[in-house]
């Protein structure tokens, strides 16, 4: 199993970036993707997930709408764009695969396969 995020990067207060996942060898007939991302000295924050089933995405509290997680079943891809990035959102983010059940926890201990993350930076 590999998961291999790309598309962090540094970017100006108020930017956009466009994080991907592309992920391979999933043991899974129906799935979940999560994004998860982690500043030092914190625990990894889930931000969003989705299901390969029928598309159902959910998202943690604090998204506001700057997140819009989408799938390419076909591709194997998930995609974050991430709109107006703030110097908060600075951190390392992950993508993750587990069975469809972890769609809507978003618990990072539901889920099985991680991939090595991607780092995004905003600067002020």
């Amino acid at each position: 199993v590999q998961l291999v995020e790309s598309g962090g990067g540094l970017v100006q207060a108020g930017g956009s970036l466009r994080l991907s996942c592309a992920a391979s060898g999933l043991p899974y007939d129906v799935y979940a993707i999560a994004w998860f991302r982690q500043v030092p000295g914190k625990e990894r924050e889930g931000i969003s997930s989705i299901s390969s089933a029928d598309g159902s995405a959910y998202y943690a509290d604090f998204v506001t709408g700057r997140f819009i997680i989408s799938i390419d079943v076909y591709k194997k891809r998930e995609y974050l764009p991430i709109n107006n990035l703030q110097p908060e959102d600075t951190a390392v983010y992950y993508c993750t695969a587990g069975t469809s059940l972890a769609s809507q926890a978003m618990s990072v201990a539901l889920f099985d396969y991680w991939g090595q993350g991607t780092q995004v930076t905003v600067s002020s």
